[in-house]
């Protein structure tokens, strides 16, 4: 009785899940190369307008003379302005230059910013909540967002934030083009879905149940109709089966495990349970790390000289040491002293003991400084910043934090969790061992040999499954 059920799962539910799979399968395949649209960090700066440092003559507006969370200058529309978010509250955007007035986020402030942000004329401009691009929720802060289109040869859209007047997102014609083949069907993240989170996590774990049952039930028929010794099958052969069932048969054992891994771990990456959830650090340990108590007199006049070209200025005090980190479009970086001006960095001493602070007076039992990647400091298709600090401290959640020695700042946190979590998902899912996505195209090859034994599988058992229905109608 136990196998007829094997069967019958493998057989109906997997008529099913071999389409889900057949689109997973391809879809990955597109997403190795046109990943989702994503403004990074340096492409924001890339296009970002050098600071006009004769105009700034307004210091930071602090109402308690206290560092608050985040402090930054750059320049908005022509006007140099602080970007400053609070530790409570939403952020705020002042100018840095007396007597400008800000211009409101219209659509011709958001056409002015896109089109230089661009370099290109605009086509239109549209005020929306969300789209397919701007779906998730890192963008909820800055909505409505204005949609800008470019007459540009790449077809660009530029998004730019109504409460910051920052471009937050941008895409091309290509992007879009291939990810409703890529990121959009294998995420199963249509807009209609995916703006509601709670739902959207509830649909991939349902879909994902039925399809680890039909491939977990698929593995292990196809094991148990397999003869390697010395009882063959008749003609010495190893599966019982001819034609599609035989492609479904070999490609199944070949590429089973591949497609286990990818599905069960497909589950696990929206944490259902949320058995990978960390807890953070007391907001009280985040302020003493962060911020000491009193924001220096920066001389902005001296500054000019030694910022010039710079576009963005961030006010830092890391590890409680205050830091002018200047930021250039090219993707330089330079620190400075906040009080002198000359450059300056943490010691490791500083950072290693407001650490322990942050982690609630935990031991710190190694400190070590990495100039290759290691397992959870990587990116996939890139080098990460280097050279980056890991402290591991003994604290119930063994966390790791991974420092950068030049600011100070905090920029991964990796406790237990989160390092099951690297291996449960990413490695079965995206396979970015080291040893692979640092030596491409071995792990480009990896990936499509792997992907072509699950297609094989998957559209073998749709065409199987069609012939089954075909049959079964009266």
């Amino acid at each position: 009785m136990s196998r007829r059920w094997l069967y019958l799962v493998h057989r109906w539910i997997g008529i099913a899940s071999c389409l889900l799979f057949a689109m997973w399968f391809s879809s990955g395949l597109v997403m190795i190369y046109v990943p989702y649209p994503s403004l990074s960090p340096a492409e924001h700066l890339a296009h970002a307008e050098p600071i006009d440092w004769r105009a700034v003559d307004v210091p930071p507006p602090l109402d308690t003379g206290r560092w608050p969370q985040g402090l930054r200058l750059e320049m908005r529309d022509d006007v140099p302005v602080w970007q400053i978010e609070p530790w409570a509250g939403e952020r705020r955007t002042i100018a840095a230059h007396g007597g400008a007035v800000l211009a409101p986020v219209d659509a011709g402030y958001a056409a002015r910013i896109a089109r230089r942000f661009g370099h290109a004329p605009v086509a239109g401009t549209e005020l929306l909540a969300r789209d397919q691009w701007t779906v998730g929720g890192g963008f909820d802060r800055h909505r409505p967002l204005w949609k800008v289109t470019l007459a540009d040869p790449p077809g660009s859209d530029v998004y730019v934030s109504s409460s910051t007047g920052s471009v937050v997102q941008a895409t091309t014609r290509h992007e879009r083009l291939w990810n409703w083949l890529g990121s959009v069907p294998h995420w199963l993240y249509p807009t209609v879905l995916r703006q509601d989170n709670a739902a959207w996590r509830q649909v991939v774990m349902w879909v994902s149940g039925p399809c680890i049952a039909a491939a977990v039930a698929g593995m292990w028929i196809g094991i148990l109709r397999t003869r390697l010794g010395r009882h063959r099958f008749s003609g010495g052969r190893m599966s019982p089966y001819r034609g599609w069932m035989l492609w479904h048969h070999l490609a199944g054992l070949i590429g089973g495990g591949f497609l286990i891994a990818w599905i069960v771990s497909g589950w696990l990456s929206v944490d259902p349970g949320h058995l990978f959830r960390s807890v953070p650090p007391a907001e009280a340990a985040v302020r003493a790390y962060v911020a000491s108590d009193q924001v220096p007199a920066v001389q902005f006049d001296r500054l000019a000289t030694a910022g010039a070209g710079a576009v963005r200025a961030r006010l830092t005090d890391y590890a409680n040491t205050p830091l002018v980190v200047l930021d250039y479009a090219d993707g330089r970086r330079t620190t400075l002293s906040a009080l002198s001006l000359a450059p300056a960095r943490p010691t490791t001493t500083a950072i290693a003991a407001t650490a322990r602070r942050l982690q609630a007076g935990a031991s710190l039992i190694a400190l070590d400084r990495l100039t290759t990647p290691d397992a959870y400091w990587y990116e996939v298709g890139g080098t990460p910043r280097l050279p980056i600090l890991r402290l591991r401290f003994d604290d119930p959640a063994s966390t790791w934090l991974y420092v950068d020695p030049a600011t100070g700042e905090v920029l991964a946190t990796v406790d237990r969790r989160r390092r099951a979590y690297r291996w449960a998902f990413d490695l079965f899912h995206k396979w970015d061992l080291n040893t692979l996505t640092q030596h491409r195209p071995v792990w480009d090859l990896w990936l499509w040999l792997a992907s072509i034994a699950g297609l094989v599988t998957s559209i073998s058992g749709v065409w199987l499954g069609w012939k089954r229905l075909k049959r079964r109608r009266p």
